[in-house]
């Protein structure tokens, strides 16, 4: 089985966020990026058909060379192989053009994508994917097994699970509760030393158009003072609830 796992080059959850250009660009000085979290759980699931049944695992990334760490680490987790596109990410509808591209030439089973990235929150690239490939589809999958051509997925609904059938070739919006998270994986030495050695491949982007851009960003407004209330004046508490916060 050929599995392709897309990794998003996103910044740590931790990093101070600042705009420029008038609130226009993202600024990335003192930024430190990381796996897309989404993704993570998609590629230890991954490295589990590879123990398991022997898949042979190629992780893929649209961006610059500035991502090229990111996929090296995705290789010291124990993907076998890399692929680079040399190009911005400006938008899911041109991300998803160029990956498929790639799942085209790679004939790949199994496609594993994160249900979104945790720095734009599209949650559009693996949609529209299956679709330019005319694979099947499972968006908020939190699990999945292969047997043979087939796949049961399990996936997230509002209120509960569902769990479905489909064969491959399949792509899967992955997330939290793919794998647990005391099964994610942290590179060793060997794996570090193992990822030098595997092929990160650079290919060059295919002709697409951007269909959706940024006006500007905005950061949310800070936090109000907390107003205290004496646990004897119920009558001042109920009137800020109601006049003021306007919950009740």
């Amino acid at each position: 089985m050929k599995i392709l796992v897309c990794i998003s080059h996103v910044p740590d959850t931790t990093s101070k966020i600042n705009f420029t250009e008038d609130k226009t660009t993202f600024d990335t000085n003192g930024v430190q990026f990381v796996i897309n979290p989404n993704d993570e759980f998609g590629l230890t699931r991954a490295m589990w058909f590879k123990e398991k049944q022997g898949a042979h695992i190629t992780v893929v990334n649209v961006g610059g060379p500035e991502t090229e760490p990111t996929l090296r680490k995705a290789l010291a987790i124990g993907a076998d192989e890399a692929i680079r596109i040399n190009t911005v990410a400006t938008d899911g509808f041109s991300v998803a053009k160029q990956l498929a591209e790639v799942v085209t030439n790679g004939a790949y089973n199994l496609i594993i994508a994160g249900r979104e990235s945790i720095d734009y929150n599209g949650g559009m690239v693996p949609g529209i994917l299956a679709g330019l490939t005319s694979s099947n589809f499972v968006n908020n999958c939190m699990g999945l097994e292969i047997d043979g051509h087939s796949a049961t997925v399990i996936r997230e609904i509002d209120g509960g699970k569902e769990t479905v059938s489909t064969s491959l070739p399949l792509v899967i919006g992955g997330q939290k509760g793919l794998v647990e998270e005391s099964d994610l994986r942290i590179p060793n030495m060997r794996g570090i030393m193992m990822a030098r050695k595997k092929p990160l491949n650079v290919v060059e982007p295919v002709a697409s158009e951007t269909k959706t851009s940024s006006l500007s960003f905005e950061k949310p407004a800070p936090k109000g003072a907390v107003t205290l209330v004496s646990p004897d004046n119920l009558d001042e508490l109920i009137n800020l609830l109601h006049n003021e916060a306007k919950v009740i």
